[in-house]
């Protein structure tokens, strides 16, 4: 579904990739993980469109999407979940989940909507209270309904877990795996909390410094601690 191939990029004039090259197969969770720095977050900027490859060539469903708009990405299939500010903390959870489908046809976005409150119940709860008033797990999950309207073949997760108390992080990574599973949504996830998504995941990539320093199974990671220290020291 997703392939890039020998990508450089960047901000600037500084270079933080260097000749990456990857795959997201469809029906997976692929893990891309690594130290602070190796440029995990840069590369799903430059699939989703936020900053332009240098050099290389990303391919999605077998287009190159090189120079693609992040909307041009929406509409193509691509959704992204950044890390940080996860939500609109002073409109409703209505209102987020609607700024998700603003491309879409009003009876086309309220099925969808539809859609999300069914897998995410407690959202529906809330579809009046501001999204600045939920719990931080809530607020995740708002984020992960709100990739989900624009009906995504790829989305993609920046460190969906920051900030999360250990049981909200078991929360969350469940629902990720339903997304997967019940929805068939592939998902290319940036992850910091290492066991955990070792747990959910088909493939894992590890980074180093802007290039590809391990490609495998999770359980070979998973299986040998002097490798996956190594890998982030």
């Amino acid at each position: 579904m997703l392939e890039i191939r020998e990508l450089e990029t960047g901000y600037g004039k500084k270079q933080v990739i260097f000749g990456l090259t990857l795959e997201v197969r469809e029906g997976e969770i692929v893990a891309l993980i690594g130290p602070n720095g190796a440029g995990k977050s840069t590369v799903l900027k430059a699939v989703c469109g936020l900053i332009p490859p240098w050099k290389g060539r990303i391919h999605f469903n077998d287009d190159v999407t090189n120079g693609f708009s992040p909307a041009r990405n929406v509409a193509r299939g691509i959704t992204f979940a950044p890390q940080g500010s996860r939500v609109f903390a002073d409109l409703t959870v209505m209102e987020n989940l609607e700024i998700g489908g603003f491309q879409l046809p009003r009876n086309e976005l309220k099925g969808r909507i539809a859609r999300v409150f069914q897998m995410f119940p407690v959202l529906k709860e809330r579809a009046r209270q501001d999204a600045g008033k939920l719990s931080g797990g809530e607020q995740q999950m708002l984020a992960l309904a709100r990739a989900l309207i624009p009906n995504p073949k790829l989305l993609m997760l920046d460190e969906p877990s920051l900030g999360l108390s250990p049981n909200l992080v078991t929360t969350v990574f469940r629902k990720i795996s339903e997304i997967n599973n019940e929805i068939g949504v592939t998902i290319l996830i940036v992850e910091q909390k290492v066991r955990e998504v070792l747990d959910i995941c088909k493939r894992v990539y590890s980074m180093k410094l802007g290039r590809v320093a391990f490609e495998g199974r999770p359980e070979e990671l998973r299986d040998d601690e002097t490798k996956l220290k190594d890998l982030f020291l």
